[in-house]
């Protein structure tokens, strides 16, 4: 198990539990700080190799998880880490899917789907969610 994540660290969004989980763009250089405990990538290929546990998602750009299933599984297993765990989600840009991704983390964390974008938009980045699609997979998303 790992520490959460220190005070201040970009690019983590906070949760009404307390749960903090890490959002980022592999384009861009990791963040400065520890490495995450769990890494849940959203990539339509397999990502490169990290020095810490993760998990792939095959999911295009600008798209919708290939497996609806293996998403809603991969993304309740990142919440249930986050509990205790530094958890990092990441798509390319770290903005359409990472941003679909924590709205659906915030819908397990007890936000109405109906509010998940703008918490997400507000807390992490205004531009998260960035297709009708991705927004209608929110709004669907199976909440605990």
């Amino acid at each position: 198990m790992s520490e959460p994540w220190p005070s201040g660290t970009p690019g983590v969004l906070g949760l009404p539990s307390g749960r903090l989980v890490r959002g980022r763009g592999l384009r861009r250089p990791a963040p400065d700080g520890p490495d995450p405990a769990f890494g849940l990538y959203l990539l339509g290929q397999e990502p490169p190799a990290v020095a810490w546990e993760s998990a792939w998602l095959r999911w295009p750009d600008f798209g919708l998880p290939a497996d609806r299933d293996a998403a809603v599984q991969e993304l309740t297993q990142a919440w249930r880490r986050a509990a205790a765990e530094r958890v990092e989600v990441a798509c390319a840009g770290g903005r359409g899917r990472t941003g679909t991704a924590l709205a659906c983390l915030a819908v397990l964390d007890g936000i109405p789907a109906s509010r998940a974008v703008a918490f997400v938009r507000e807390c992490y980045d205004p531009k998260a969610v960035e297709t009708i699609w991705q927004r209608r997979f929110v709004a669907r998303f199976p909440s605990q």
